[in-house]
C-alpha cells in the first residue's frame, strides 16, 4: 500500500465498520460470509491501522452488506 492513500483506506475500512454495524452483524458473522478472517476485517475498520484491500475483497465485502461499491470510495478530504 502505497502511504499517500493511508487515508482513504482509513475512510474505506470506517465506512465498512458502519454499513456493518447498520446491518446488526458482527465482524465476525461478516468475516464468514466473505471468507475472511475477523481479525483481517478488524484491522480493515480500525481506525489507527491503514490496511489495503483488494476490489475483488472490496465487492465482496460490498454485496454482504447490501451496499453498493462505490459507497466506500466517496472520500471526504481533510
Amino acid at each position: 500500500m502505497k502511504q499517500i492513500y493511508a487515508d482513504e483506506y482509513r475512510q474505506i475500512g470506517l465506512k465498512i465498520a458502519y454499513y456493518r454495524k447498520l446491518r446488526g452483524l458482527t465482524q465476525e458473522e461478516l468475516a464468514e460470509q466473505v471468507g475472511l478472517t475477523p481479525a483481517f476485517i478488524g484491522h480493515l475498520e480500525a481506525p489507527n491501522i491503514s490496511k489495503a484491500l483488494s476490489l475483488d475483497t472490496l465487492f465482496d465485502i460490498a454485496a454482504a452488506l447490501e451496499v453498493s461499491p462505490h459507497k466506500f470510495l466517496t472520500f471526504e478530504s481533510n
